[in-house]
C-alpha cells in the first residue's frame, strides 16, 4: 500500500477472520522486513492455520487494523499468564501482551510505526482492565526496542523463550500517558 498521507490518519481495527484475512496478512508476515515475526517460509495455508488456532483460544486474538480504511497493520492481543510467556516472569492482574507489524511498503512515512504502535496501545488501554501491556520482542529487534520506549516501555530482562531471545518489557498506563502526552 503506498503512503502518501503523513497525518495519522484515521485508524480502526476489527478482528481477523483467519479465512478472509489469510491472503492479506500471508505477504505481510512473510515479507523480508517481518523477518522478527518469524513466518518467512510459511505458505498461505500456513498463515491460515496460525491464525484460525489464535481465533480458537480465548486466551489470544489478532485484529488487522486500518488506516483511512485501507489495511495497514496486525495486532495480536494475548493473555501472557496464559500464552506466550508461561513461566517466564510473574504476571500481574491487568497485564496484557501485545505483538504489531506493520504492512511493508515501497513509499514508507516517516512516523507511520510510531503512529501505528501509539493507536494499538490506546487500543490496548481504552480496556479499563488493562493495567500493563507486556511485549517480548526478539533481543536484535533494535527498531521495535526503540519504538517500545517511545510509547513508555521499560525493558526489564531478556528471556529465554522456546523460539527467540527475547527482551521482556512492561509499559503501565501512565507511562505510556507519559510517553505520548495523552490520557486514556
Amino acid at each position: 500500500m503506498p503512503r502518501t498521507n503523513t497525518s495519522p490518519g484515521v485508524i480502526q481495527m476489527r478482528p481477523l477472520d483467519p479465512t478472509k484475512d489469510a491472503e492479506l496478512i500471508h505477504p505481510w508476515v512473510t515479507h523480508p522486513k517481518a523477518a522478527f515475526w518469524m513466518m518467512q517460509d510459511a505458505k498461505l495455508q500456513d498463515v491460515e492455520r496460525e491464525y484460525m488456532a489464535i481465533a480458537a483460544n480465548p486466551d489470544h486474538d489478532a485484529f488487522i487494523g486500518f488506516v483511512d480504511g485501507e489495511p495497514a497493520f496486525l495486532m495480536e492481543r494475548y493473555d501472557p499468564s496464559k500464552v506466550e510467556l508461561v513461566g517466564l516472569y510473574e504476571p500481574q492482574p491487568g497485564d496484557v501482551g501485545m505483538h504489531f507489524l506493520v504492512a511493508p511498503t515501497d513509499t514508507p512515512v516517516h512516523g507511520f510505526t510510531r503512529t501505528v504502535i501509539t493507536a494499538v496501545m490506546a487500543e490496548l488501554f481504552a480496556d479499563p482492565a488493562t493495567a500493563r501491556v507486556v511485549v517480548e520482542p526478539d533481543v536484535r529487534n533494535q527498531a521495535v526496542h526503540a519504538l517500545n520506549e517511545a510509547v513508555g516501555f521499560v525493558p526489564e530482562r531478556e528471556i529465554q523463550k522456546p523460539e527467540k531471545k527475547a527482551l521482556l518489557s512492561f509499559c503501565t498506563r501512565a507511562q505510556f500517558e507519559t510517553a505520548v502526552g495523552a490520557s486514556i
